[in-house]
This record gives C-alpha cells, structure tokens and sequence, in this order.
C-alpha cells in the first residue's frame, strides 16, 4: 500500500534520520517528493510510503510520537483547459513528464497518475492556468 504524506518537524527533530527508522524499523519506503529542511527551522517532507498498511500505520503512529507532524496529501494539480493555450512552459520544468505536448495536435497532455503536486508548473504558466485544489 502506498499513502503520500506531508512531514512537518519541530527545530529538535530536524536531523533524526526519518528515512532510515522507517526502513530499518518498520520495512516502510519513504520515496521524497518534495523536501524544505533548514538547521533551526521546522522542516517539511512531503514523501510517498510504501509498504504493509499495519507496518504504514505503525510507522505514522511512531512519527506522531516524536512530535512529528503527519497529514495525508490530498491535494493535486489542476488545468483550466479554458485558458490553458498550449505553449508547452510547463512541460519544461515537470520533472515526472507528467505534463507533455501531444506530438501531432500539439495541445498538452496531463497525466495525473504521474504527477507528484511539485507545483513547479504552477508558475512557469503565463496564463494562469494551472493551479491546486485546495
């Protein structure tokens, strides 16, 4: 099973090796989508964990132990095909190639099972057509 959660660490927790624990401890995998870590700052991961939804549950359970934030992510991208003009701005900086251009219409293509909400596309769009659900 796989969940896609945010981290959030308070100042202290910030160098506790998270990545390692879950393998080591509760054989979860901890796939990092986005990372905003600082020394004396609070810290925010968003990752993909994968792994036997009673190891997963543990393993949020223990994070939430050691003042650890956790929230599911339910947010993903969306296109207003309305004012979207195809220029293509967003599939240069998608690194998943979630956003392509179809190579005989030439009118983008978004493939949602790939998209990972980076939201780099966000403002790479010149019309503002792109955007989160929340």
């Amino acid at each position: 099973m796989k969940k896609r959660v945010t981290l959030t660490f308070p100042k202290r927790s910030i160098q506790m090796p998270i990545t390692y624990r879950l393998a080591k401890d509760f054989n979860v995998a901890a796939n990092i989508i986005r990372a905003q870590v600082a020394p004396n700052q609070e810290g925010k991961l968003v990752v993909e964990l994968s792994g036997d939804i009673d190891e997963l549950e543990a393993a949020i359970e223990w994070m939430q132990t050691q003042s650890i934030g956790v929230s599911l992510v339910g947010r993903e991208i969306l296109i207003d095909e309305e004012s979207c003009v195809d220029c293509g701005l967003c599939t240069g900086v998608c690194p998943t190639e979630a956003l392509t251009l179809n190579p005989e219409t030439f009118y983008l293509t978004f493939t949602r099972s790939r998209c990972i909400v980076c939201e780099q596309c966000i403002p790479t769009c010149p019309v503002q057509a792109i955007s989160t659900n929340l």
